[in-house]
């Protein structure tokens, strides 16, 4: 086998190992978040997600595949990725206000019926941190994802919050297992709110 051979065949068994992980001990709370973000919109909320780097990428596609589709024909569901607006992002940070990037838009468009979902390779942003005070101080739930077992933002969640912790893993392996379970996610929300729809 070549090195490439080797590279890749490697990044897939630890690929495989990592969602294997993921499927024992991320299946509760995947459910506990589909029941936080359902109500939420049964209640005509929405859910405003965000993410740093990479998981901002993944923030973006969940968003996406809410308000248009995942895998069934329906109506649009309200998912704003709250990082993906360049403009406003940069206006924040060019105040020097670089923590606040995501919670002024959670303070500004927050509203109690809401969900805030938070993905993190790490756990350790401040803008993180941030974003979850100004989620419980609007009366919002949080969802968080992260690539940590122990983060920063462990210790900010309220009991009626849901922690979805990977097992320890690389930025890469994180973000790859996350898209699974956002995929999961998206389809579990789809089915409960409109069951078997045809495509």
């Amino acid at each position: 086998m070549s090195d490439a051979d080797d590279f890749f065949a490697n990044h897939v068994a630890g690929h495989m190992e990592a969602i294997a992980q993921a499927a024992s001990s991320a299946s509760a709370p995947l459910g506990a978040a589909v029941e936080l973000i359902t109500d939420s919109l049964l209640a005509e909320g929405q859910v405003l997600a965000c993410g740093n780097g990479k998981t901002n990428a993944l923030a973006q596609f969940f968003c996406s595949s809410l308000l248009n589709r995942y895998e069934s024909e329906r109506p649009a569901l309200p998912a704003l990725n709250i990082g993906a607006d360049a403009t406003s992002f940069a206006a924040i940070c060019k105040d020097n206000r670089f923590n606040e990037t995501f919670s002024r838009q959670v303070r500004a468009f927050g509203r109690e019926t809401d969900t805030l979902l938070i993905l993190s390779d790490e756990g350790n942003k401040s803008s993180m941190v941030q974003a979850i005070q100004a989620a419980h101080d609007r009366g919002m739930r949080v969802i968080t994802m992260t690539g940590r077992e122990e983060s920063d933002i462990h210790s900010l969640l309220h009991p009626e919050d849901v922690e979805i912790s990977l097992p320890d893993l690389a930025p890469g392996n994180a973000a790859e297992v996350m898209l699974v379970l956002l995929n999961a996610l998206c389809g579990m929300i789809e089915s409960r709110l409109f069951g078997d729809m045809a495509d």
